[in-house]
């Protein structure tokens, strides 16, 4: 995890939500949320199920149609973009790996369906691969890899679009105690190496503790907190910020 990587792959982008409202039917799971996160920032949104950090997670990709507010990417209003015009990359807690497919065409799927430049398909697999240590894997099937394996391909296939955000939905959530331990290490080493923008969803708190530049704590689809790791911890807002 050690690959130094050249200043032009570093791209970063800041994210900016504003009086963001998500409504299904007639609940509102998000209402009035405001959220700025910097750019090169590893942000985790925590919260227990249902709190709506998912729903926003989903809101900046694109996946789910907002109520109202706006969501800017990059100082661009993405509000209403396709989430394929979002120059995002997302990481899913299932790995969605297509089996009949090797690691090298699963992480150049996407790219190749672009019609991007197969030189530059190639250079931006290996750069990908080396930094996940997954160089010796590329002509493996999804079969042939461990749980801890298959999640370093889906975090490849979203780190191969060289994104400015990169989004993760409680990636490790599938994953025993100790893969959870070792890919939570890997993750904080490519935030500092990559140095891209981070938005990280997960119910863990030993997670966001480990991984956050800052935390955001939610619940009912309200922010309740929002500080650096230490501060969270010591220095609660409220008492549900101290139970949770």
């Amino acid at each position: 995890m050690n690959t130094p990587l050249p200043s032009a792959a570093r791209v970063h982008a800041g994210v900016s939500v504003r009086g963001l409202g998500v409504r299904f039917g007639a609940q509102h799971v998000i209402q009035g949320l405001d959220l700025e996160v910097a750019e090169g920032e590893f942000l985790v949104l925590l919260g227990p199920s249902g709190c709506g950090k998912s729903t926003l997670l989903h809101s900046i990709a694109g996946l789910i149609d907002v109520t109202e507010g706006s969501i800017a990417i990059g100082g661009q209003d993405m509000t209403d973009a396709d989430p394929n015009e979002r120059g995002i990359g997302m990481v899913f807690q299932s790995y969605a790996l297509y089996p009949t497919m090797t690691v090298e065409r699963n992480m150049s799927f996407g790219l190749r369906v672009a019609g991007m430049d197969r030189a530059e398909i190639d250079r931006r697999v290996q750069r990908t691969a080396a930094l996940l240590q997954l160089d010796a894997l590329l002509q493996r099937k999804p079969s042939q890899l461990s749980g801890g394996q298959r999640q370093r391909v889906a975090i490849g296939r979203a780190l191969v679009r060289e994104a400015g955000v990169c989004l993760f939905d409680e990636p490790l959530s599938n994953l025993d105690a100790k893969l959870r331990t070792e890919l939570r290490r890997e993750l904080k080493l490519l935030h500092q190496q990559l140095q891209s923008t981070m938005v990280y969803v997960t119910h863990d708190q030993v997670e966001a503790m480990t991984l956050a530049t800052r935390i955001v704590v939610m619940r009912a689809g309200k922010i309740q907190q929002i500080g650096a790791p230490h501060e969270v911890y010591e220095r609660p807002d409220n008492l549900f910020v101290a139970g949770f």
